[in-house]
């Protein structure tokens, strides 16, 4: 709860007048049955219709403002309880913002999804219920309780007897269910993930015709779900049923006892149907009480799994320095070693090397060689194991936050774009752009000429991660807007997988012109594309096993020649070392004939198959 707490204190004024409103409803609500009994002993017992026209009319009266009531109730329940949950998915999102990789491995994307939205959809309909319900429910039960004592003390005593049995079963039934609440939120956790996965990998589902078995395991997943849910809900259930046995049970001893009490004279009729009306009202507000206990219980699960969730905290901390931006040094590792998890085999070792500001650094290798866990450790996603990192002439770790994300922009392998408009995705770089920076990283990013094509140029609108550009579309997209943010290093991770090579080319000429302190980082499995690096990088089984320029590798590096050779064939066009020109800087000058060329301007309907490839 004390994750809970806070959030009321802007919503204190709902949180105070929802039950106040309850309180008055129920307080009319205990009139009635006082006010029906004199109907009865006085007006219908000396025939007097007048008394009775008056008593039904103040009836009327009290029911008019007791619905004026609950109205006003369940619109500040529902506001106070809408309002503490929004504040709540923004404290979460924020705090999932702050975490770093680590934790979120940790937790799974599955997990953070179900707790942003099936757990604080329980929290919010229990505190819905709460608000309206926590005091208004005891103080009927209680109130009618007292007011029998004022009809007849012996026949009141069952009434205590009914409710002291009732809160047993209502609270044991709840510390039954709460440990099958806490497995229906964690198996819920699993079809959440499994869903995820059905539709990121659709697509190789198809390939390979893995549709029914993936609908098996699916089912698999969604059954214990189900167990779940059956097995709390039988024990859920038995709580009604034992609370109308009960009342019903006092019911019937009052008509009992309270026949007898009037044939000696003792009770009024009209007083016994005042206690059967007060036993009855504990019957429905003992069950409204359970039903809000049980999902009391729901929400208390949820909130303990969003107070996890809030409770995490990052493995980075982050320094107030910024990065000097005439430092000559623009990245360097000193035996650095990072594994994932804290354990198992590094997935990088002893990585040293030192990149000059304005180089162009080549990083490639084969899959699993250690590429985009250098870009992540670059990035700060995770911190070293072992070694020191310097950035801009600062170890990684005394910039402040701000400064690193400001000093680094990176283009992941899987372009992500946002729903919206192409002037929406590429303005999250730089909010304060205008229309001509726009454009003039769309056309660094050779994306200029489909942007125009497209109907509202800049204002083209964007489905939801890209899905109406192409592959190479959306690559482009995202280089143009991490061109705009202007920063000092800029990493390109395997982002030019999907263009053809024509487009591969002139976009490499682009990037030469590029500020000259600009530090560009090119990740790629394209040998060709990295030949007019000052530096590459070659690393296998994340260690570095060859360093320099592309004729030098050639020469001394068996892995790189290797690469090389099998991607041309064994055709080298340049036998000797490559001087970094300003002409060949953007790369290989060999532009492919134009029946090679890979259409990637077609869009989803008609992707080149590069642009298919890279999807799959």
């Amino acid at each position: 709860m004390k994750h809970l707490f806070p959030y009321f204190r802007k919503y204190r004024a709902d949180s105070l007048l929802s039950p106040l409103f309850k309180v008055l409803e129920a307080c009319f609500d205990l009139a009635v049955p006082l006010i029906v009994a004199d109907m009865i002993d006085r007006g219908i017992a000396a025939g007097d219709t007048r008394y009775i026209v008056v008593r039904f009319l103040l009836l009327l009266a009290m029911a008019l403002f007791g619905f004026g009531c609950t109205v006003a109730a369940q619109f500040f329940a529902a506001r106070a309880s809408a309002g503490i949950c929004a504040l709540m998915r923004h404290d979460m999102i924020e705090k999932i913002g702050s975490l770093s990789r680590a934790e979120i491995d940790r937790a799974g994307a599955s997990t953070l999804i179900t707790r942003m939205t099936s757990d604080v959809n329980q929290v919010q309909n229990g505190l819905n219920m709460f608000l309206r319900l926590f005091i208004r429910s005891p103080f009927i039960v209680f109130g009618s309780m007292i007011l029998a004592f004022t009809i007849d003390a012996s026949l009141a005593l069952l009434f205590v007897g009914a409710i002291v049995l009732l809160f047993f079963i209502v609270f044991g039934v709840m510390k039954l269910s709460a440990p099958g609440y806490r497995r229906v939120q964690q198996n819920l956790d699993g079809v959440t993930e499994a869903t995820r996965e059905t539709l990121t990998g659709v697509r190789v589902i198809r390939a390979f015709s893995r549709e029914k078995k993936q609908n098996e395991d699916f089912q698999k997943t969604d059954r214990r779900l189900l167990d779940a849910q059956l097995r709390v809900g039988r024990i859920a259930a038995v709580m009604n049923p034992l609370t109308y046995v009960t009342v019903n049970a006092v019911i019937v001893l009052v008509l009992w006892f309270g026949a007898a009490g009037t044939d000696a004279g003792l009770l009024l009729s009209g007083s016994i149907i005042a206690l059967i009306n007060y036993i009855s009202q504990i019957l429905v507000e003992l069950v409204k009480l359970a039903n809000l206990i049980t999902l009391l219980g729901r929400s208390a699960t949820g909130m303990r799994r969003i107070g996890q969730v809030l409770d995490t905290e990052s493995s980075l901390t982050y320094g107030e320095e910024s990065p000097d931006p005439d430092a000559e040094i623009a990245v360097r590792f000193c035996d650095v070693s990072f594994r994932y998890g804290g354990g198992g085999a590094d997935a990088v070792s002893h990585l040293s090397f030192t990149v000059r500001r304005g180089q162009t650094v080549g990083i490639i290798g084969g899959t699993g060689s250690g590429k985009s866990t250098l870009v992540n450790l670059i990035l700060r996603y995770y911190d070293a194991t072992d070694g020191e990192i310097e950035l801009l002439g600062k170890k990684i770790g005394t910039l402040s936050r701000e400064a690193l994300r400001k000093s680094v922009t990176v283009v992941s392998q899987r372009p992500r774009l946002f729903r919206g408009t192409v002037r929406s995705n590429l303005l999250l770089a730089d909010p304060t752009a205008d229309d001509d920076a726009l454009w003039r990283a769309l056309s660094l990013a050779q994306a200029e000429e489909f942007v125009r094509d497209k109907n509202g140029g800049l204002d083209a609108p964007v489905e939801q991660d890209g899905a109406n550009f192409s592959g190479g579309q959306r690559q482009r997209l995202t280089i143009a807007r991490a061109l705009l943010a202007g920063a000092k290093i800029l990493i390109l991770d395997d982002s030019f997988s999907a263009l053809d090579y024509a487009t591969d080319a002139a976009l490499r000429r682009g990037l030469s012109t590029l500020p000259e302190e600009t530090t560009v980082f090119l990740i790629s499995q394209r040998a060709g594309s990295l030949t007019a690096a000052d530096l590459i990088l070659v690393l296998e089984d994340g260690a570095i096993v060859g360093a320099g320029r592309h004729g030098e590798l050639l020469e001394n590096c068996a892995v790189y020649r290797e690469i090389y050779e099998s991607q041309t064939n064994g055709d080298d066009p340049t036998g000797n070392e490559i001087e970094p020109s300003e002409e060949n800087r953007a790369g290989d000058e060999k532009a492919p004939d134009e029946e090679n060329r890979a259409d990637d301007e077609k869009g989803p309907g008609g992707e080149s198959q590069v642009d298919g490839e890279a999807e799959a």
